[in-house]
């Protein structure tokens, strides 16, 4: 059943993690607008260097933290939706000279599911009259932060039901987004005797 992994939560609902949160306005870094000059402020150049876009965010905060507001911002990670994460994916193999056919686009797509591809995983689709989405895949390289009260009046302004993932792919999520940060690679390895 492919509605397992989501339930819809009405305007006025608590945010809490796992909540699906479609086009959300976000502070993202201009990277070539990153330099330090002679005589620069440095929060001038960081002041500078944002941009506003718009993405679709998950939201990785503890369910607990927001629950009890313990945190005044919420930690978001991008997610696309398979076609559009396939055609950028077709266009690396491309780029990178390799066919990307459909074995290998299988294959791929398992990796993510089988936690292979550390920054990546995916989310079920939701097929309901109600609100319907393909699967999407999360994305680990780009953490977003924005103000929960931002957040907050942002969902209740625009009065949409929105996803939330249940219990435990939202724990699921959680995890992979652990691994992905746990990662440690040594500087030098271990040699035995």
């Amino acid at each position: 059943m492919t509605n397992a992994w989501h339930e819809a939560v009405e305007v006025g609902e608590r945010l809490t993690q796992g909540d699906l949160i479609m086009n959300c306005p976000l502070i993202a870094w201009q990277p070539d607008s990153l330099q330090l000059q002679q005589n620069t402020k440095e929060t001038d150049v960081l002041k500078g260097a944002t941009t506003a876009i718009q993405a679709d965010v998950v939201i990785m905060t503890q369910a607990c933290d927001l629950e009890h507001e313990k945190v005044d911002n919420v930690i978001l990670c991008p997610h696309f939706s398979l076609t559009d994460y396939r055609r950028a994916w077709e266009a690396e193999m491309n780029n990178r000279t390799q066919n990307p056919t459909e074995k290998a686009w299988k294959r791929h797509c398992n990796d993510i599911c089988d936690g292979f591809v550390w920054n990546l995983t995916m989310l079920n689709a939701r097929r309901s009259d109600e609100l319907s989405i393909e699967h999407r895949v999360v994305d680990f390289h780009y953490v977003y932060t924005v103000p929960r009260s931002f957040l907050e009046s942002l969902l209740e302004q625009r009065g949409q039901t929105r996803l939330r993932l249940l219990p435990p792919y939202r724990e699921h999520l959680s995890q992979a987004f652990a691994r992905f940060f746990m990662r440690v690679g040594l500087p030098v390895p271990i040699t035995l005797l």
